[in-house]
């Protein structure tokens, strides 16, 4: 979930920040094209609409056509469908064709009004079952800014731990990877997708935002599992693995309080990324509270020697009350703002402790009211030494590396250096 900043309008015209190579990878997810689906209540055509029993409200897709690819690049994308479809078994009809009907934003909303997650899907089905639509999400699309910052200061950071990266995205070796909070899924779905090695848990409280993120937003149906840990669907169909390609069988996507779920796992994860604000626009309490299950659970399931927490937290909220006072809420919740210092002392406590490596430290995200927190175990610089100057430098060093193994459609720099902030 996200904030835009006050006066800033999305412009067709506006550069994204690069490194000093001119990269050839069109970023489809840059920020100029959010005034293709920035839209207000009454724009978009909605397309999935229901009521969440789980405190996030009205919950609702609204779909807007999206510009890019243009229509001169969708044949290669038939033929790129068609390539894969004669993959995944020689016994299929060499002939069989597929179509691309279009490309659309989709964007997830709580209450009509609270942005949650925007995602680019590609409709397309085979001419031997025209009337079957399939709905790909984009996963090389990160649309919304948070997103790349979150993804650019974790992954640097655990590089910076001696992690061996390369290996993951080859898939020669494992990552285990805990995502808190759904929405459209873009965030495990980036993840899987660039690092072929990687198995992704997601926990989502809401099943309406399961159901919206698999039926409206292009979500791989079978990464849904069931109370019992298995698939909700025996078997993906013919689409899903033309699509997908093994990508949808490394995504475990739980209907889960996060609480319940990090107290009843054995995994242990090399990283866990948090964004979890409901229908209200709030961070809960009891995910950042030392004295939380959550928090106590959270400490032995990170691995020892790198595990890295990369949350997303809003930086604009107003907490205090026109006379000074704390309002009640305060009790149950923890608004964002002049508190996030809370928060990322609450995480570094936990995760670090007092370790003789590690470090936590936000940083701003660009065109809208967020931050990203990274707080990481075997940074490789004592705790001690708390050197501004030269954690951002070997941060900054390793977002190049990021940047390269991953073949990335955006510069991850812009992300790790910008309102770059150590906290102690």
């Amino acid at each position: 979930m996200w904030r835009r900043r006050p006066g800033l309008r999305a412009v067709r015209n506006l550069r994204q920040l690069s490194t000093a190579i001119r990269r050839r990878i069109t970023d489809e997810g840059n920020w100029s094209y959010a005034s293709e689906w920035w839209g207000t209540e009454s724009d978009g055509r909605v397309v999935l609409r229901s009521t969440s029993e789980k405190g996030n409200g009205v919950v609702s897709v609204a779909a807007f056509p999206a510009s890019k690819p243009s229509k001169l690049h969708w044949a290669e994308t038939e033929r790129w469908l068609e390539k894969r479809y004669k993959e995944i078994d020689e016994s299929h009809d060499y002939n069989e064709k597929f179509r691309v009907v279009g490309y659309e934003w989709r964007c997830l909303r709580f209450n009509d009004d609270t942005r949650q997650s925007t995602v680019k899907v590609l409709a397309a089905f085979r001419q031997s079952e025209p009337a079957c639509f399939a709905l790909m999400q984009q996963p090389h699309c990160l649309a919304v800014p948070y997103l790349k910052s979150m993804l650019s200061v974790g992954l640097a950071s655990i590089a910076c731990c001696d992690y061996n990266l390369k290996k993951v995205a080859n898939g020669k070796d494992t990552m285990r990877v805990l995502c808190i909070g759904h929405g459209g899924g873009s965030l495990p779905l980036f993840l899987a997708s660039k690092l072929q090695g990687a198995m992704v848990d997601i926990v989502e409280i809401d099943p309406v935002v399961i159901s919206a993120s698999v039926q409206a937003m292009g979500f791989p149906a079978y990464s849904v599992m069931n109370p019992s840990g298995e698939r909700a669907v025996s078997k993906p169909d013919i689409m899903d693995e033309v699509m997908w390609k093994g990508i949808h069988e490394r995504l475990f996507l739980y209907e889960s309080d996060a609480e319940d779920f990090i107290l009843k796992t054995n995994n242990v994860y090399d990283m866990i990324f948090i964004d979890a604000y409901d229908g209200e626009d709030i961070f809960p309490r009891k995910l950042w509270d030392t004295d939380s299950p959550f928090m106590k659970a959270l400490s032995s399931r990170l691995h020892p020697d790198h595990g890295t927490v990369v949350v997303n937290l809003h930086s604009d909220c107003e907490v205090l009350n026109h006379d000074g006072s704390v309002p009640s809420i305060l009790e149950q919740v923890l608004p964002m703002g002049k508190y996030v210092s809370q928060v990322c002392q609450a995480y570094k406590n936990v995760v670090v402790g007092s370790r003789d490596s590690g470090l936590g430290f936000t940083v701003s995200v660009p065109w809208i009211c967020n931050m990203s927190m990274v707080v990481c175990r075997g940074f490789g610089i004592n705790s001690g030494y708390t050197n501004r100057d030269v954690m951002l430098h070997t941060l900054m060093s390793k977002s190049f590396e990021v940047e390269n193994i991953l073949n990335l459609p955006f510069s991850c720099l812009q992300y790790v250096k910008r309102g770059f902030r150590l906290f102690d």
